[in-house]
C-alpha cells in the first residue's frame, strides 16, 4: 500500500518498479490497480512478444507503470521513464546503476525511489559508498498529497469528457433528472462524480502509519525510502534434525545413535536451490549446538539483509546450508566468511551445482 500511496502522490508519467522475484510482480502489479494505476507484470514468464507489447504499451501511455525483475527489463529503453522505483534492494551497485539509468533520459527530469528496511541499512551505506551518492531521508506522502494528485486527475478527466460527441444527450437526461426530483445542480454534479468515481473514494481520509521511516536518494534524482513491507520469512526455515518422527516407526536404541552414525549426507538425494537462489554451505552445525533463528540473525546482521530475503536452511551434524539470493558481491562474500555463530567461523563457500542435500 506504501507503493501506491507514493505513485498517487507524485507527478509521474512513466514508472518501472523494480522487484527481486519475478513472484512478486503480478500481487503489486493487483495493489497498484487497486489505486487506480493502469500497471502491467513484465517477467521471465512471460513471452519475448508478450514483453514487446508491454513495453509498447508503456511507450504509448497505454499503461504508466510496469513491475519488472532486472533480467526482464534488460535494455528496455522508454524516454518517457520519470521514475524508477527500487522495490526491492539490489544486490549490488552495478544493477542499481543500470536501474537508475532508465530514468531522466533525453533531458528530462527523473527519480529513483529506493525501498529498504531496517536490516538493509549496512547495504544502502555499501550502495552510497559505491556511487558516492548519499542517499537523503524522506518523508511518507501525507493525505493532502494524495488528495491533490487526485483531484488534479479528475479535473483531467473532466477535461477529456467534454470532448464526448454525446454530451448534449446526457446533459438533457440529467437536466430532466433535476426538475423531476428539485435537486440543487450542485449537489446533482457532486452525485454524478461519485457515480463516476465507482467504488474508490476520491479523498483519502486514513493516514498511513509506516513501520519504519522511509528515506529517498539524492539527485539524480533519487529519493530513497526505507519501510519495513516485506513479510516475516521463518515458515521457510526447517531444522534438518528436528522434525517430529513416528514413534512407532523407529526402535527406541535408534533414537540414542550418535550423531557420527548416522547415514552420510551424500547419500541424500538432491534438492535444487529455490528459484532465485543459490545455495551456500556453512560451517556450523548440530555439533554447536546451532538454530535456524542464529544463523538468521547473524547473516541479516552482518550482511545488511532483509530476513525476508534469507531462504531455507537446512542443519547438519558439522555444517548447514542456506539459500541466499543469487548474485551475492565479492566483498560481501568475504564479511560473512569471517562471521562467527555459536563460536563458529561461518567459512561460507557455494554449494556444486546449486543443488542442496534432503
Amino acid at each position: 500500500d506504501v507503493l501506491g500511496r507514493i505513485l498517487e502522490a507524485e507527478a509521474t508519467d512513466g514508472v518501472i518498479v523494480f522487484v527481486k522475484m519475478k513472484s512478486t510482480t503480478e500481487p503489486l502489479v493487483e495493489m497498484l490497480a487497486r489505486h487506480g494505476l493502469k500497471a502491467a507484470a513484465l517477467n521471465g514468464d512471460l513471452p519475448q512478444k508478450q514483453r514487446e507489447r508491454i513495453v509498447d504499451q508503456l511507450r504509448r501511455g497505454a499503461i504508466d507503470v510496469i513491475v519488472a525483475t532486472d533480467v526482464a527489463a534488460r535494455g528496455l529503453d522508454v524516454s518517457r521513464i520519470s521514475h524508477v522505483i527500487n522495490y526491492d534492494l539490489p544486490f549490488d551497485h552495478e544493477s542499481y546503476v543500470h536501474r537508475i539509468g532508465r530514468t531522466g533520459r533525453a533531458g528530462r527530469n527523473g527519480e529513483a525511489i529506493l525501498f529498504v528496511s531496517p536490516r538493509e541499512r549496512r547495504s544502502l551505506q555499501r550502495l552510497e559508498q559505491a556511487t558516492r551518492q548519499r542517499i537523503e531521508p524522506m518523508e511518507l506522502p501525507k493525505n493532502r498529497d494524495i488528495n491533490k494528485q487526485r483531484v488534479a486527475r479528475f479535473h483531467e478527466r473532466i477535461t477529456a469528457a467534454l470532448a464526448h460527441r454525446d454530451l448534449e444527450k446526457y446533459a438533457s437526461v440529467i437536466e430532466q433528472y433535476r426538475r423531476n426530483n428539485e435537486i440543487d445542480a450542485d449537489m446533482l454534479l457532486a452525485a454524478m462524480a461519485v457515480l463516476a468515481g465507482g467504488d474508490k473514494p476520491l479523498f483519502v481520509t486514513e493516514e498511513l502509519r509506516p513501520t519504519a521511516f522511509a528515506e529517498s536518494p539524492g539527485k539524480r534524482s533519487a529519493s530513497g525510502r526505507f519501510e519495513d513491507r516485506r513479510s516475516p520469512a521463518g515458515k521457510r526455515f526447517r531444522d534438518k534434525e528436528a522434525r517430529p518422527r513416528d514413534k512407532e516407526s523407529r526402535p527406541r536404541e535408534k533414537a540414542a545413535r550418535s550423531r557420527d552414525e548416522r547415514p552420510s549426507p551424500k547419500s541424500r538425494r538432491p534438492r535444487q536451490s529455490e528459484q532465485g537462489m543459490e545455495t551456500f554451505r556453512i560451517e556450523v552445525g548440530h555439533a554447536h549446538q546451532v538454530r535456524p533463528a542464529n544463523i538468521v540473525g547473524a547473516i541479516a546482521s552482518e550482511a545488511g539483509l532483509d530476513s525476508s530475503f534469507i531462504g531455507r536452511i537446512d542443519i547438519f551434524d558439522r555444517y548447514s546450508t542456506v539459500d541466499l539470493p543469487q548474485g551475492m558481491p565479492t566483498d560481501l562474500f568475504h564479511v560473512l566468511k569471517n562471521v562467527r555463530v555459536a563460536g563458529q567461523r561461518l567459512n561460507i563457500s557455494r554449494m556444486k551445482r546449486h543443488a542442496r542435500e534432503t
